[in-house]
């Protein structure tokens, strides 16, 4: 990991975690589903900018067209809608560490479910641990000790589980150019989420909505979505997909940070232990940690 690449991990991890914070102002005043339709959108036209200048093309075969379509609902859809739906009844920061537990999700997916991986123990018990830190953000809510509706959190952390199934479909893309294959997702959930929009706006106007939520719209598509999937694949060709993941411990810590500084947000002692399980189980589950003890103990 060199400066560049630090340089990098902090700037993804900033417009990861930034994305909370601009969702959680837009969905003020735009109905979630409106709002992912915006997001895909935007993102999608100005990869399809990107695309043409790089010299690529979208393969127009049946079969990929299929598959980004199931990438785009599993990737996007689904997990956005969640996301932003979930945050229209709790905090952005919470929002981020619960979606932090995708890790989790994948290492269960990929290895329990479709045995695409091999069982480790440092990574079972850092999936143990993860949820433990789940559970006693949860139990915060189940014992009535905060306001943050329980729905609202099992929406976030159902993201996270459609996450973990677009990580295990998305391993069919591995000979496809990652810009591509962000374009094509992106579209494909344009064209998913543009007739869901149109149902479910009610009597939703854009012109009633103010000039700072279409400030974080924007922030959203263009920073948090196009220009982040362009950081993420610079820094996964330089850094590989290893170091690339330690996004996942930055991105709720940014996300606190932004949420405390701009919005006031505050987490509640027990969510904050909670917090700090999910980082340390995070943190077993990638396994650099142990790496020093492993050396010593062979040595």
């Amino acid at each position: 990991m060199s400066l560049i690449n630090w340089l990098l991990l902090a700037a993804l991890s900033a417009l990861w975690g930034g994305a909370f914070l601009f969702a959680k102002v837009a969905v003020s005043e735009i109905p979630p589903f409106v709002l992912v339709f915006l997001r895909v959108a935007l993102a999608a036209a100005l990869l399809h900018v990107v695309l043409r200048l790089s010299g690529h093309r979208l393969p127009l075969e049946r079969k990929s067209l299929a598959a980004f379509l199931v990438m785009g609902l599993l990737n996007n859809v689904i997990p956005f809608s969640l996301i932003f739906w979930g945050q229209t009844g709790i905090a952005a920061g919470l929002a981020s560490i619960l979606n932090a537990t995708t890790p989790m999700f994948t290492f269960l997916v990929a290895a329990i479910i479709l045995r695409q991986e091999a069982v480790a123990a440092n990574r079972t018990a850092g999936v143990l641990l993860g949820f433990a830190g789940v559970a006693a953000m949860l139990s915060a809510g189940l014992a009535g000790l905060t306001s943050d509706p329980l729905w609202a959190q099992a929406a976030c952390l159902g993201a996270a589980l459609s996450y973990a199934f677009a990580g295990a479909f998305g391993r069919r893309f591995r000979e496809t150019p990652q810009l591509v294959t962000a374009t094509g997702q992106l579209t494909a959930s344009t064209l998913i989420m543009a007739p869901v929009a149109l149902m479910t706006a009610g009597d939703w106007s854009p012109g009633d909505v103010s000039l700072l939520v279409w400030t974080n719209v924007a922030a959203l598509g263009v920073f948090a979505t196009a220009l982040a999937y362009l950081l993420f694949f610079r820094l996964l060709a330089r850094a590989g997909a290893t170091n690339t993941s330690l996004v996942t411990l930055l991105i709720p810590v940014c996300a606190l940070l932004f949420g405390h500084l701009l919005l006031g947000e505050r987490l509640y002692p027990i969510q904050f232990a909670g917090l700090v399980v999910l980082l340390t189980g995070l943190a077993m589950l990638d396994g650099r940690i142990l790496a020093p003890f492993r050396r010593k103990a062979k040595a």
